[in-house]
């Protein structure tokens, strides 16, 4: 059932996603659309409700429940992020907006921004994790916890993984191949703002 509702979870972000796009910028109404996005942290609610109830009603904590952990912190770490960068295009396709900022591509700047993402995925993993602790001492018993620290240690991974990533940004900066002189630009302006702390930005 958990996995079944994950899925379901995962299907009603797009579905409400695109209803309250389409009544933001098709049919005009923009306050019954922002009212629709809103909505978008019920279906990780009712997620958290369903796995606590699971566990309450003495099911054996297992690799779905450590899903359903790493699924809601990841929603609530890019969520509002998916959905702005989403409203940006759908502003300028449907409404005639200016054309959603592009991150950058190069230099510090670049640096900045995929830092920023990193520091998202600390904050997922770290909801992710702090959930999972929770499970694990709310059932306090190792042995049938054991599936729950292993999801906290995917977590970790996570985090590591894409840490080192987004350090090789930093260490070595992506610069743009020779020729193109507004890539340049943007390169040098990125690098000179702060040197040492040009390591945010999105």
């Amino acid at each position: 059932m958990i996995v079944t509702l994950i899925v379901v979870c995962e299907v009603g972000f797009w579905v409400l996603l695109a209803a309250g796009l389409g009544l933001r910028y098709l049919a005009k109404m923009p306050r019954t659309g922002a009212a629709v996005l809103l909505c978008e942290p019920l279906l990780e609610v009712v997620l958290l409700v369903v796995t606590v109830l699971d566990l309450r009603a003495g099911a054996d904590p297992d690799w779905k429940h450590g899903l359903a952990a790493v699924y809601i912190g990841y929603t609530a770490a890019f969520g509002h992020y998916t959905v702005r960068w989403l409203d940006g295009h759908a502003r300028h396709r449907l409404a005639g907006g200016p054309p959603p900022v592009k991150p950058p591509r190069f230099g510090a700047a670049r640096a900045r921004h995929e830092v920023k993402l990193w520091l998202r995925t600390v904050a997922g993993a770290g909801l992710a994790a702090a959930l999972l602790q929770i499970g694990v001492r709310y059932v306090d018993d190792p042995e049938r916890t054991a599936s729950l620290t292993s999801w906290q240690g995917f977590a970790g991974r996570a985090v590591l993984i894409h840490g080192l990533i987004a350090l090789s940004y930093v260490l070595w900066p992506k610069m743009p191949k020779g020729g193109d002189e507004g890539n340049v630009s943007e390169a040098v302006a990125g690098a000179a703002v702060h040197p040492v702390e040009d390591r945010a930005g999105r």
